[in-house]
């Protein structure tokens, strides 16, 4: 259901207000166009793009070849000529086929040409585990992408980021990449008519606390929520920090949360070595060690690659009795 055309605030899925940020994209600016595998007649993997090839027509929403640094690359050469692509690579494990044109190319040729050429380009990819897609497939690999200068890494975990953060992407005139966790898609919620283009830099606090901040990003979002009303139930109020955007990292608000919960527990579906985590860790000791009442702690997946079997993958990923009882630990 278009919720754009609605008076009111529309029930839908996440996958739902993903697509309706690209329909909002493509009737707003002609030069923004859609293409990857399956992005057309199929309707996309996770069924994102479904509808839009008969909307906009095959110019503007084109399936290529299985061929992810070929169509990347396109990607690259159409920004640079005045277009506003939006390429749709399917799981970010295959964005690994693609590294040569996002690092080399996309994310250095405004350096390399002396600020002369910027590429306004915007990668989608479906990320994370939790569907039984076994190794290949279940990668997180956010940390990677924002250890990265060049690159600007979103990674919207509620239905108003999915819906409002793409036509800001899509007006930097640098690359962009948006990260769709695929335990989200068939999330369900309710989104305003008037919901718009949002902030592309700032993280947000989801639910005020004052004893321990747990600070987390995409599909761990839920799970720490979720942890939240657990530990409220024994007197201990978390706040949660969703950093939305994983570079530039927010630092403003990730320490303004500490210091005043003097505790952190930071949830990263990555693995905990050289993870995201890490970095927003240290970040904290450098800039809040003096405000810490206890060691920050961080809850990530196993370091193993993630199993196929369901009981197993579930015990790799952070889960929410995970994050309750880091915080427990943290608070004493």
């Amino acid at each position: 259901m278009n919720a754009a055309k609605n008076n009111e605030a529309t029930e839908l899925t996440y996958r739902d207000a993903c697509r309706e940020a690209l329909r909002d994209a493509m009737s707003r600016d002609e030069r923004v166009f859609l293409m990857g595998e399956d992005v057309g007649h199929y309707g996309g993997c996770y069924g994102v793009s479904k509808g839009l090839l008969e909307e906009f027509g095959p110019e503007r929403i084109r399936d290529t070849p299985l061929s992810e640094n070929g169509f990347t690359g396109l990607g690259v050469g159409a920004a640079l000529n005045g277009m506003r692509p939006i390429v749709e690579i399917m799981t970010v494990n295959f964005s690994l086929l693609a590294l040569d044109q996002i690092v080399n190319n996309a994310a250095l040729l405004r350096h390399m040409s002396g600020g002369q050429f910027g590429v306004p380009l915007v990668i989608r990819m479906a990320t994370g585990a939790g569907r039984q897609l076994a190794a290949q497939h279940s990668h997180s690999f956010e940390g990677l992408y924002a250890h990265i200068p060049g690159l600007k890494v979103l990674t919207p975990a509620t239905l108003e980021d999915a819906r409002g953060m793409l036509w800001t992407a899509l007006e930097d005139p640098d690359p962009v990449i948006i990260f769709e966790h695929v335990m989200l898609y068939n999330m369900m919620g309710t989104l305003s008519a008037d919901a718009g283009a949002l902030p592309i830099d700032k993280a947000a606090v989801r639910r005020e606390g004052k004893d321990v901040s747990l600070i987390t990003y995409g599909g761990s979002l839920p799970k720490a929520l979720a942890a939240a009303e657990e530990l409220s139930k024994n007197g201990v109020e978390a706040e949660v920090v969703d950093l939305r955007t994983l570079r530039p990292l927010d630092d403003e608000t990730i320490l303004a949360s500490v210091r005043k919960t003097r505790r952190a527990v930071i949830v990263d579906e990555g693995w905990r070595t050289g993870s995201l985590s890490a970095e927003i860790s240290a970040r904290i000791m450098e800039n809040a060690l003096w405000d810490l009442d206890a060691p920050v702690a961080r809850v990530c997946s196993a370091e193993i690659p993630i199993p196929y079997s369901h009981h197993l993958e579930e015990a790799a990923l952070p889960q929410t009795p995970d994050i309750v009882a880091a915080a427990r630990g943290v608070t004493g």
